[in-house]
């Protein structure tokens, strides 16, 4: 004996919820392009002149590959690293200038490359990082803006966490890593008054410095930002400026 065709309220709540289900699909599946689209447009393009000083530097090393680029000193290997992601649609080599200071002081770089340009569209651990300079031993991990977010949740598989005009969505209060968090005075955009909202998120002993006149992007070279204050430092002052902390602080960390 056959099942009796199901009454016309119970196809009209299938019809429902089939369009329902659907409808629910193509939003997501809509906003997920709309992300990706977006992160492929407008990306904020390297200043040709910092990077070619870059590229001319006989005391800097750079390699680019197809995930990273590892910004090493020339003179040889060192024992001390940085993994650092970009902001959001930020082309990666943008930072090779304000971070070669750093490797000018015997510091490895590896700037990430983020997928679509979105640092939290990136599901990549760590060591997929770090493994491109096997002989440094102590690693911090940072990043500017975005960067940075991402960079505080692989911060516990790091020996400390270097924030650049950036801040934290996740806790880190209790982990005891050594922090250091640089922001800019003239910032737009993660302002001194965000970073200070967000520090309970940091260990009570992070050490937090505001570079004066810095804005949000004067951590890189690739020219002003939407929404971003007026910078009244030069390139120049700033490169050496964030070498000096990170220097600094790098050299704090036990070994």
């Amino acid at each position: 004996m056959t099942d009796p065709a199901p009454s016309r309220p119970r196809r009209r709540v299938r019809r429902v919820l089939a369009w329902s289900f659907g409808g629910l699909g193509a939003l997501v599946v809509a906003a997920v392009l709309g992300v990706l689209i977006w992160g492929q447009v407008g990306v904020m393009a390297a200043e040709p002149e910092p990077l070619a000083a870059v590229r001319a530097d006989d005391a800097v090393t750079v390699d680019e590959q197809a995930g990273a680029i590892v910004l090493s000193p020339a003179s040889g290997a060192s024992d001390v690293g940085l993994v650092f992601i970009p902001g959001a649609k930020v082309e990666p080599i943008a930072y090779a200038a304000t971070l070669s200071g750093l490797v000018d002081d015997g510091i490895t770089v590896v700037i990430t490359r983020p997928w679509y340009n979105l640092a939290f569209l990136d599901p990549r651990p760590l060591d997929a990082f770090t493994s491109l300079a096997p002989e440094v031993r102590t690693w911090m991990v940072g990043g500017h803006s975005l960067g940075g977010v991402r960079a505080c949740q692989l911060a516990t598989d790091a020996d400390a966490l270097v924030l650049f005009a950036s801040y934290c969505a996740n806790d880190l209060s209790a982990t005891g890593l050594p922090v250091l968090s640089i922001g800019g005075s003239e910032d737009g955009l993660s302002t001194p008054a965000k970073i200070r909202d967000a520090a309970p998120l940091l260990p009570s002993d992070a050490d937090f410095v505001e570079i004066d006149g810095a804005s949000h992007a004067s951590f890189g070279a690739y020219g002003p930002q939407a929404g971003d204050g007026t910078p009244t430092i030069d390139e120049a002052d700033m490169t050496r400026r964030v070498a000096e902390l990170v220097t600094e602080f790098a050299a704090s960390l036990p070994r």
